[in-house]
This record gives structure tokens, C-alpha cells and sequence, in this order.
């Protein structure tokens, strides 16, 4: 699809967005580049209104900053807003794409096992019923080999946001978007196998059940030994479910 296409497509806003995004991520235009907005208006053949929007958009993002005299500079990664979903989407799109799965997984790994010990604590009865349910889709389609589907991955995402929003932690709560960006990539980024590994099915089943009944201590534990196994995947490249 060509750039005009893609523009009427995405929309022109959208288009330039995720150009100039991809661009900072890739290193196309690197740390310190200033930035010219009559370059970017005749590069894009849009309007300047149109690349101003963009421009406010990625400075919210920590990716560019506006100085009177310097002008419009790409900021280095340490100052993007790297739980934001789109800086996490260029980022699995470009050749940042392994460090953004295993920076996501260290996430990850902080995150959900406190998640499974609050929402052992805390969930509704419904929560833990349905937990429970996601636990058990995802045990039914492993063992029918389909777990690089995205009924698979659509179930996986339901589980993983249902346990951290059953947690009742705001903070904990606030990490749920960046988690699903880092799940949703998984199938987007062909980093699935359609053949379960072992414990990963027995994992979800596991912080489920620890959570519909309310031990704490074996929630935490569960979610922690399934994300272990789900990390050493990754690092041997046969991610599968998470």
C-alpha cells in the first residue's frame, strides 16, 4: 500500500503520526535531530496545522521538545514515555522490538504477581468466577493446539486485565494498558506457537483457582512461576501464551 493510500487509509493526522513515531524509534531520526516544520510540511505534503498537532502529540510523549531559538528536537529514549501504547507499538513495529518484549516482561514480572495476591484479597465473586472461566478457555484451546489463534490471544488478554483490575490497586490498575499492548503484540509480531509449552495452561488454571479461593500467598506464587516460564520462552524464542 502506497503512501497515499495509507494516508487515506489511516487518515492524514494518524498517517504522520505513526511515520515521524516510527521514525524517532527506528533512529531514522536520531537523539538531538532538530526538526524543521516547512521540511515536514513539504516531506508529508500536509498542513502546517496538520504537523503542528503531531508535533504536540510526541512532545506529550517525551519524543520531541520545542525550544525558542533551537527548536523542535527528538529527545533520547530515556526521556519517552515508554509505558504510553503507542510508543510501545513503534517500538514492537522497529528493530527495538526484542528489547520492548523482554523490558515489557520485567514489567510484567513486578506487576502481576502483586495483582494475584490483591486480587486474592479483594476480587468480587463474579471476578473470581470469571477467572476461573478465562483460566479454563485457555486450558481448552491449548490443548487443541491452538493457542497462536487470537481467540486464544483475545481470551489471554481478558484473563490477564481481569486479574490486575480485580487487584482494586489505582496503581496497579494504571499498568493494565501497557500489559495488554505488550499481550496484543505477541500475535500482531508472529511470536507465537500454536503448541502449548509445558506449564503455561497449568500456570492460568493455577493463579485462577488461588484466586477463587482466596489464598493470597498461592496466588502470588502462581502468577510468579508462570511469568518465570513464560520469561524463559522468550529468552528461548518459543513464546506461547502469557
Amino acid at each position: 500500500m502506497g503512501t497515499d493510500q495509507l494516508m487515506k487509509y489511516q487518515g492524514t493526522h494518524h498517517y504522520v503520526l505513526n511515520s515521524l513515531g516510527s521514525r524517532i524509534v527506528a533512529g531514522e531520526l536520531p537523539a538531538f535531530t532538530v526538526i524543521n516544520l516547512n521540511s515536514l510540511e513539504e516531506e508529508y505534503q500536509v498542513s502546517r496545522t496538520v504537523i503542528r498537532e503531531v508535533v504536540r502529540v510526541l512532545e506529550s510523549h517525551g519524543m520531541l521538545v520545542s525550544r525558542r531559538r533551537v527548536g523542535i528536537t527528538v529527545q533520547p529514549k530515556d526521556k519517552w514515555e515508554v509505558l504510553d501504547g503507542s510508543v510501545i507499538q513503534w517500538r514492537l513495529e522497529g528493530p527495538d522490538c526484542e528489547q520492548q518484549i523482554v523490558e515489557l516482561m520485567e514489567l510484567r514480572l513486578a506487576i502481576e504477581p502483586a495483582a494475584a495476591r490483591f486480587a486474592a484479597l479483594r476480587a468480587t465473586e463474579d471476578e473470581r468466577r470469571r477467572l476461573v472461566e478465562l483460566a479454563t478457555v485457555l486450558d481448552d484451546l491449548g490443548r487443541q493446539m491452538k493457542t497462536n489463534t487470537k481467540e486464544f490471544l483475545d481470551a489471554d488478554i481478558a484473563f490477564h486485565s481481569a486479574l490486575i483490575m480485580a487487584c482494586r490497586s489505582p496503581l496497579l490498575m494504571y499498568m493494565v494498558d501497557p500489559i495488554i499492548e505488550a499481550l496484543a503484540g505477541r500475535l500482531v509480531h508472529d511470536v507465537l506457537s500454536g503448541i502449548p509449552q509445558a506449564d503455561t495452561l497449568e500456570g492460568h488454571v493455577a493463579v485462577a483457582e488461588a484466586v477463587a479461593r482466596g489464598d493470597e500467598v498461592a496466588a502470588a506464587a502462581a502468577s510468579a512461576a508462570l511469568l518465570d516460564v513464560i520469561a524463559e520462552q522468550i529468552d528461548a524464542g518459543t513464546l506461547v501464551s502469557a
